[in-house]
């Protein structure tokens, strides 16, 4: 037989199979695919909408809520539609320049074709540069591109509106989708630089965003806070835990996928064990399924080692967290854990949990909240992380 049907042959043979080792039963700490993305079923609706209608959209919750995969999963959705979408993570820009060279890079390799990228997308902004473009004979491979956009060849307004000329000349629309926002707000001079972001981005009829990013705290500064430019810049989706409803067929399916069963009481109890926290759900349930014997049914016998199996693995983190912070800021740590979360500036709390000030009182608040290690809603403190709340109280209660 001809190597190549041999080949072709073994390929859609073994594709299945591939794709079943591929698929884990619970994925946690990244992005997660179809199979492992459950619920959302309005947010997924509400921002397909928007896409669709050119609204641009800010997603704020806490770590690990499912962010990155909550917008993963609806560009899936949308490829080989009428909308490009292009997608960058900016996590590791540190100054105005870094994130230009970044957005520059990401909308020329996902709005053009490799010879595209030689021609009418790209010779009108490459003309001042020297780029490296490195096209892989590998129709597989990605383009290698590297910019090298400094203040001398192009004022931030060229770059921002490169994506919106490209919309333009290829009649299409485009929705850029930009994780790890917040880190907008650590760049030097920030406020000015978002004023030149929205007073660009706000002219942009082709163009809409998608901005969303893993700090709560400081994407509710960019965009919650009357004073800063971002404020009203779009459709803000502020997510909501997932219920338990959306996790039964879910856990109770993949159990059944791996020859095991778990009944719906103990789902609900893996997700109240970790408060819901998507993240955590996931994780602890892949413990659990761990923890169970092949055709055997899941018990809550196995549930307290599974949570301190859950700790463990986290506790370095946590150990990190700590490290640096104060004995007063434990000391507050202490009293939220203790299920205080108002009145501090009380003189009977102040004592019980040695708090000092109430003028010391704000610093430590505010030095928590900058951390995220706990957060603010209604006047009321809590703890960010429940499973951090768990081994804390394990450790320093």
């Amino acid at each position: 037989m001809n190597h190549k049907l041999v080949k072709l042959f073994s390929f859609f043979y073994l594709c299945p199979q591939i794709q079943r080792v591929m698929e884990k039963s619970f994925v946690y700490g990244v992005a997660v695919t179809d199979y492992n993305f459950t619920g959302r079923e309005e947010e997924t609706h509400r921002l397909k909408l928007n896409f669709e209608n050119g609204i641009n959209s800010i997603l704020i919750s806490p770590r690990r809520w499912g962010k990155t995969s909550l917008v993963d999963h609806v560009c899936r959705q949308m490829e080989g539609g009428d909308i490009i979408i292009v997608r960058l993570d900016i996590f590791g820009c540190k100054s105005e320049y870094d994130f230009y060279n970044v957005l520059a890079t990401a909308v020329l390799k996902q709005t053009a074709t490799k010879v595209q990228l030689w021609m009418d997308e790209a010779k009108d902004f490459l003309a001042r540069l020297t780029p490296r473009i490195n096209i892989p004979i590998d129709s597989t491979s990605e383009i290698s591109v590297s910019l090298g956009i400094t203040p001398e060849t192009h004022s931030p307004e060229e770059v921002l509106n490169m994506v919106e000329v490209i919309a333009k000349r290829k009649d299409r629309h485009v929705v850029v989708c930009i994780d790890e926002f917040q880190q907008v707000g650590e760049f030097e001079n920030t406020k000015s630089v978002q004023a030149t972001l929205r007073s660009v981005w706000q002219h942009h009829h082709n163009t809409s965003y998608c901005l969303f990013g893993s700090k709560r705290h400081m994407m509710s500064k960019i965009f919650l806070d009357p004073s800063m430019p971002f404020y009203q810049f779009g459709d803000l989706m502020w997510l909501q835990k997932i219920p338990t409803s959306d996790w039964i067929n879910y856990i109770m399916s993949h159990f059944e996928r791996e020859g095991r069963h778990i009944s719906e009481q103990m789902v609900s109890k893996i997700c109240e064990s970790v408060d819901h926290y998507p993240s955590y759900v996931q994780h602890l349930a892949s413990i659990v399924l761990n923890h169970t014997p092949q055709g055997e049914t899941a018990t809550e016998n196995v549930l307290p080692s599974a949570i301190k199996e859950l700790i463990s693995t986290n506790e370095a983190l946590y150990m990190q967290q700590i490290e640096p912070l104060s004995g007063y800021q434990m000391n507050l740590l202490r009293a939220i854990v203790s299920g205080i979360h108002s009145g501090y500036n009380e003189k009977k709390v102040r004592n019980q949990f040695d708090l000092g000030s109430p003028s010391n009182m704000v610093r430590l608040r505010d030095a928590l909240i900058e951390r995220d290690i706990i957060y603010s809603e209604m006047r009321q403190l809590y703890i960010t992380d429940p499973v951090f709340t768990l081994w804390f109280r394990q450790r320093f209660l």
